[in-house]
């Protein structure tokens, strides 16, 4: 069964949020949610709900309720831990892994639409009942800007209740210098749907500025977030970052930023550029045009110059295992084994994070898929939607 869902009438703004106001201009956004094969993640319930035992399909496992309305996967996989672990791929059809894969369906109409089986002459068999849709409970998504630059933009997915919900953060790649959030709308959807605030954040590229101005963006998303809690029903002391290629060297960069942040329950990153020095020395002499971009990429990040002279400190800066301290959050690093963006990047992070006594997963699986497809493969999502369960709703915290 398809069901699509129309949330025009809720209207969604485009804002510009300073310390004290508030900018909108009103517009709408259509969206739809097909079933996907082998279930996604159960969404959050709504508020007079949630006290309700109701489960729902997620995969191969179950999903229930936690104190914020979150839905909670159970995906069948290991329990993670804090040495090297090979993401391996579960018996959860075609569908496993890919989260949220409603695309945005403009041409859906204000009112929901379901098809339904007409029942035959004789047939018992009452017709299905339309389930709505995740986002259809009270759910708005708004851009937001949080500084000046067109770029300094983030899409939130909130809902409209008064419960205080775990945040998580998604950060786009693209080489630095390319990349936008629309390509995170899916991903955004998923976490949403399981109940969260999602921050989905466009930063200032290194064609507009060259580090630290990403790191910068970041950090200023955060704490625009962070200041307007009230506005998105988010919890300012309890999220994560989640960032994908090079948004995952700005979401490391952004967890060992001084002594941590407050509020950052842990971070992610999927493919993380952890360390552009890494980055350079692999890309030299190698007939391997992906690391040799990425080695220009690097350069270009650190304002088109090379790891020498008056450039070395920049690039100390960008080096993320070298700010790692105790206070930082912990870390979620997968790579797949023989991609650009080699394993080496999140072994480096492991080694200077634990000298420290920060705890740090690297998971790898086979193959050499990068960023958002590493991030599809099939058990891979599930994997970090778990594990960004496990710090933003543990009951000890």
């Amino acid at each position: 069964m398809r069901t699509g869902v129309t949330v025009g009438a809720l209207a969604l703004a485009t804002a510009m949020i300073g310390p004290a106001v508030v900018y909108t201009a009103a517009h709408a956004h259509t969206l739809s949610a097909p079933t996907q094969p082998g279930g996604t993640p159960g969404p959050a319930k709504a508020v007079g709900e949630r006290a309700s035992a109701s489960t729902a399909k997620a995969g191969s496992g179950k999903t229930d309720v936690g104190t914020y309305g979150i839905a909670k996967a159970s995906t069948g996989v290991a329990d993670i831990g804090t040495a090297d672990t090979h993401a391996t791929e579960t018996g959860t059809g075609s569908g496993a892994g890919r989260t949220g894969t409603a695309a945005a369906n403009p041409e859906k109409t204000a009112t929901q639409k379901t098809t339904t089986r007409k029942s035959g002459a004789g047939d018992p068999t009452p017709p299905p009942v339309a389930q709505p849709d995740p986002l259809v409970q009270g759910t708005v998504v708004n851009t937001v800007a949080y500084g000046p630059h067109v770029r300094q933009r983030m899409d939130v997915w909130y809902q409209t209740d008064e419960l205080k919900r775990p945040g998580v953060f998604l950060i786009h790649g693209g080489w630095w210098s390319s990349g936008d959030k629309k390509y995170m709308t899916e991903i955004s959807r998923s976490y949403a749907e399981q109940g969260y605030v999602v921050f989905n954040i466009n930063y200032r590229l290194s064609t507009d500025a060259s580090w630290p101005a990403q790191r910068t963006d970041t950090l200023d998303a955060i704490a625009t977030a962070r200041r307007h809690a009230a506005l998105w029903s988010f919890d300012p002391g309890n999220y994560a970052i989640v960032g994908f290629s090079a948004g995952g060297h700005l979401a490391g960069a952004t967890g060992t930023y001084k002594n941590g942040l407050p509020g950052l329950r842990g971070v992610v990153g999927i493919s993380p550029v952890i360390s552009p020095l890494t980055a350079y020395t692999e890309g030299t002499d190698t007939f391997d045009l992906e690391r040799r971009k990425l080695r220009e990429s690097a350069i270009k990040l650190a304002g088109g110059c090379e790891p020498t002279g008056r450039c070395a400190k920049v690039w100390a800066s960008m080096e993320v295992p070298w700010h790692a301290s105790r206070g930082d959050a912990p870390m979620l690093v997968v790579h797949s084994e023989d991609e650009f963006v080699s394993p080496e990047h999140g072994r480096q992070l492991r080694e200077h994070l634990r000298q420290v006594g920060v705890p740090v997963t690297l998971l790898t699986a086979p193959g050499i898929e990068h960023s958002a497809p590493l991030y599809r493969l099939p058990g891979v999502a599930e994997r970090v939607q778990q594990w960004v369960a496990e710090r933003l709703l543990s009951s000890g915290r």
